[in-house]
């Protein structure tokens, strides 16, 4: 199963067979279905949506592709070219445009490709539009313009620039206090964009910047998903610099991960949590994270006298429940920073600025902070789906076997025990159970997850 259609988008492999994976007339047809969703749900007589992509190989073509279906739509393109996430989202409305597609398949491997689509505020699209937009796509009913009605594109290429520009001037990032304290930092950008915004925003914080794959050829040196087993380079780099600490970002630059000063990860889990703390105590308020995050951010929040809240997975969610317990900031376990100052989308370049801002304001190391919060380790884990898997009776059987225990069903089934978790829950993304445990030790949490893994096998017949 290679191409996975979801609310959130369209993702799959390129090359092979129509309809099974990412295609060139699977990328027309996604983008006409998007296209045609706009145009049904406006009045206006002229649609204008913003493209970027990231460098992965495939991104030119699928780009031509998505851009010149719209044009035959009759909508205007704004193209921002090689960019980001998070880019395109603070585009999105700055151009007073009507959505926009980012091209990126994310942590995916190279061999990957995705249309991710917004609304007119720059954010991900709600679970209702992302279900009419695969029922156009579904019955293919485009309506395609005549000649003289044809869009056209403008492009602009100033975007990243001004998104720093963005972020330097948010309150709580203090450049002159990053400058004084001289900071070393390597960067390693799997060879994507984030190898040219990264370094540029370092350079403008007085930051010197070590560069460690950031030349954005789509030739990924590693697995992109920012995790410790993917980073021995940096680790490693980091130490023989005597750098400050490393900062690693996805191709599209919407999760964040640091390493320690002594070549340690410092926990994609606990990005989030450094951060809300520096924020909550500027500025006191509510936070949310998904139900797979680290209760360390809970932890924050309560020190800082705010409240936590737990949302489903996947981004809109996040965002969703942080409007309706207005927070201050939120995200996801991933690296995901989410800070409505700036945007509500997941932002590496907002993460990286406010941390080190934090970092210039403490007087110890990276690892020392690292070691003042709250220690949780996490294991997970997942089981390949087969279509004779009855998920849904599955996940009941789960539910049904632990109701004694504090257990949430929004999304899966998450138990809290009294000093660890599990959630288990299908993913958005790929054909698998995802099991998701935490405890005060990594054995703890090793263990809860054997135990699951096999509850899991058992009920499901695997």
């Amino acid at each position: 199963m290679t191409l996975i259609k979801s609310i959130s988008g369209i993702r799959g492999t390129i090359g092979g067979t129509v309809g099974e994976n990412l295609t060139p007339v699977d990328a027309v047809k996604f983008a006409a279905a998007y296209g045609t969703f706009l145009k049904k749900n406006s009045n206006k007589t002229k649609l204008k949506v913003v493209i970027g992509r990231d460098a992965r190989i495939s991104g030119p073509m699928i780009h031509n592709l998505v851009q010149n279906t719209l044009l035959g739509l009759g909508i205007d393109v704004i193209d921002l070219g090689l960019s980001t996430t998070p880019t395109v989202e603070i585009a999105v409305p700055m151009e007073g445009a009507d959505g926009g597609i980012i091209l990126t398949a994310s942590h995916n491997p190279k061999q990957w490709n995705a249309l991710k689509l917004l609304n007119e505020k720059g954010e991900f699209l709600s679970g209702a539009d992302g279900e009419q937009i695969l029922e156009i796509a579904e019955s293919e009913s485009f309506n395609f313009s005549e000649v003289d009605d044809l869009g056209e594109v403008v492009i602009n290429d100033a975007y990243m620039d001004i998104h720093i520009d963005e972020v330097l001037n948010m309150a709580l990032v203090d450049v002159e206090a990053v400058k004084k304290r001289k900071f070393k930092v390597v960067v390693d950008a799997v060879n994507s964009s984030g190898g040219i915004i990264i370094p540029r925003l370092l350079d403008l914080m007085g930051v010197e910047c070590i560069k460690l794959y950031c030349e954005p050829n789509g030739h990924f040196p590693h697995n992109p998903e920012p995790l410790k087993e993917h980073l021995g380079d940096i680790c490693k780099l980091v130490v023989e610099e005597k750098a400050d600490f490393g900062i690693v970002v996805d191709p599209d630059v919407d999760r964040l991960a640091f390493i320690s000063n002594d070549g340690e990860m410092f926990g994609e889990e606990y990005t989030l949590v450094a951060i809300a703390d520096y924020v909550l105590s500027k500025t006191p308020g509510n936070t949310v994270s998904n139900m797979s995050s680290s209760r360390a951010l809970r932890d924050i929040t309560n020190k800082h006298n705010g409240n936590y809240h737990a949302s489903a997975v996947g981004e809109v969610n996040v965002v969703t429940l942080m409007k309706e317990t207005n927070a201050i900031i939120g995200g996801e376990g991933n690296g995901g920073i989410i800070y409505p100052e700036s945007h509500y989308g997941r932002d590496s370049i907002v993460g990286a600025a406010l941390f080190l801002t934090h970092m210039a304001n403490l007087d110890m190391t990276v690892a020392e902070l690292r070691a003042s919060y709250p220690q949780y380790y996490m294991s997970k884990n997942k089981i390949e789906l087969t279509p004779q898997i009855d998920v849904d009776a599955v996940m009941q059987k789960i539910a049904t076997k632990y109701k004694s225990e504090d257990i949430t069903t929004i999304d899966g089934v998450k138990i809290d025990f009294p000093t660890e978790w599990v959630h288990l829950r299908k993913s958005n993304t790929e054909p698998i159970i995802r099991i998701y445990t935490e405890a005060p030790t990594q054995a703890e949490a090793d263990v809860l997850a054997v135990r699951f893994v096999k509850e899991l096998k058992e009920l499901a017949g695997v």
